[in-house]
């Protein structure tokens, strides 16, 4: 058992973030130590950890909320949670796509600029004329 500070080291979570999904009701089954405070077991961390993949994973508070519902219930929403997490899946993927193009392109650039520097490539610039 941990206090919510403790929780947030574990999981690498701001106290302000904590304190606001447990606001909203995303972190069921907390227990209550006598002073009432939130006293975190290994599952609320594992489920903390969860909810940080997912919303690093671009899934809004009210789509957690949903995923989180659809797990309460069970065996029974297996394939619907399948099937948000297949979604925001691909978009990872797409993502995943976009920045290796960035990562590609800054990569093209500093190869020519490591050319130009060594002088196996004539400087040119698309923003300004290299003629004058």
């Amino acid at each position: 058992m941990c206090t919510i500070r403790e929780a947030c080291n574990r999981v690498g979570m701001s106290y302000d973030t904590l304190k606001f999904y447990c606001k909203e009701g995303l972190v069921p089954n907390v227990k209550r130590d006598k002073n009432n405070y939130r006293d975190f077991d290994e599952k609320n961390i594992k489920w903390l950890e969860g909810l940080l993949c997912l919303r690093r994973c671009g899934m809004s508070i009210n789509d957690m909320k949903e995923y989180m519902n659809l797990c309460i219930q069970g065996f029974s929403t297996i394939m619907e949670r399948k099937e948000i997490l297949d979604v925001h899946r691909a978009k990872l993927v797409e993502n995943i796509k976009e920045i290796q193009k960035s990562i590609d392109y800054i990569d093209y650039k500093r190869q020519y600029y490591d050319d130009v520097a060594s002088g196996r490539t004539q400087y040119s610039s698309n923003l300004i004329d290299n003629d004058k």
